[in-house]
């Protein structure tokens, strides 16, 4: 009986280990396209939100950063991902596509993106291109959040 009392404190012990141990390795992972497009929306949303005023957010693809624009003006929020990170605000639904490199890239797009006091922001999906092939995220107008694709 007691080494079988043993034998699950050292389950129990082990699991905890390893359980730790994964957490602090996806901790410690590099940021992602999509993990910096998030960041820079919630920020954007807190701005407008905390200020009290719309907020722009647009990508500047040459200085690779996300701009977000309201009354104190311009804040620049850098995209520090390696290789190529090409980001398109598109309307809420598709209207015009082409194949770009093998890649089906939306061509209809928005120069920016309205952030509210209230916390909404102006429907709209992002598109984002990172040398591989092309994913559209989509957020909810009322919240700011992705909208995760319902599967088949």
């Amino acid at each position: 009986m007691l080494e079988v009392l043993v034998v699950i404190a050292l389950i129990g012990l082990l699991s905890a280990l390893l359980v730790g141990g994964s957490v602090a390795l996806l901790r410690d992972r590099p940021a992602t396209g999509e993990d910096i497009l998030k960041n820079a929306i919630v920020r954007a949303r807190r701005q407008a939100v905390t200020n009290m005023q719309e907020v722009r957010m647009s990508y500047d693809s040459k200085a690779r950063c996300f701009v977000l624009t309201g009354q104190d003006g311009p804040r620049r929020i850098p995209v520090e991902v390696p290789g190529e990170m090409i980001v398109d605000f598109l309307p809420e639904t598709s209207s015009n596509s082409m194949l770009l490199g093998g890649n089906l890239v939306e061509t209809d797009k928005l120069s920016y993106v309205t952030f509210f006091p209230d916390g909404a922001c102006s429907p709209f999906r992002a598109q984002l291109r990172t040398g591989g092939p092309s994913r559209v995220l989509n957020f909810d107008p009322w919240t700011c959040a992705e909208i995760e694709a319902r599967k088949p």
